[in-house]
């Protein structure tokens, strides 16, 4: 069975960044993006989502934390689509409810070959830590754009910032899960009626 792994380098003025992904993984990951709120998001992505991640990021932190958040997001949705493939054999949505105490987020996903994004989530805050909380959303919008997926996002409720954040990404690794993981009653099939993604 072929593996469905890819690395993905992405150097520009403000960031040099490198993911490497394995969709068959178990959960692994080795995370330095110098935003140590987002390696504990990114982490989540990685063992919920049973996808091993290694992602390796300097950017213009000095500045702020927009560029290196985005374009982790761009090199890991690119890394994704090269994982991917043809897409033949896989689910292709995934979706996944999941709580902590307060907050409870939904997260759909469709590798459709569509980009698109609908984001709610509503943070009660600016800022976890030092972490933007918008930056979230960028961090979607560079991976839907570069894995060709469509993604809703919402948290349902929630009143804790960081109980929100931690629902989103854990919701949203376990629906990539659901989503990348090979069909076996369709095998070798692109779940399609076009025939292609």
């Amino acid at each position: 069975m072929a593996e469905r792994k890819a690395t993905v380098k992405r150097d520009t003025l403000e960031t040099q960044i490198s993911v490497s992904v394995d969709l068959d993984g178990s959960g692994a990951s080795k995370l330095d993006t110098g935003v140590p709120f987002f390696d504990h998001m990114l982490d989540q992505v990685a063992r919920h989502g049973l996808i091993d991640l290694d992602i390796r990021a300097r950017g213009d932190l000095e500045i702020d934390a927009h560029h290196t958040v985005e374009d982790v997001g761009i090199t890991l949705g690119e890394a994704f689509a090269r994982a991917l493939g043809d897409k033949a054999g896989i689910h292709r949505y995934g979706h996944a409810y999941v709580p902590l105490d307060e907050a409870l987020s939904r997260v759909v996903v469709d590798f459709s070959g569509r980009p698109g994004l609908v984001y709610a989530v509503d943070f009660p805050r600016a800022r976890v830590g030092d972490f933007d909380v918008d930056l979230v959303e960028e961090f979607f919008r560079g991976f839907v754009n570069h894995a060709r997926a469509t993604l809703h996002v919402d948290c349902l409720r929630g009143r804790n910032a960081h109980h929100v954040a931690e629902t989103v990404f854990k919701a949203f690794g376990r629906a990539l899960r659901a989503a990348v993981e090979r069909d076996p009653r369709a095998a070798g099939e692109v779940p399609s009626t076009k025939g292609s993604l």
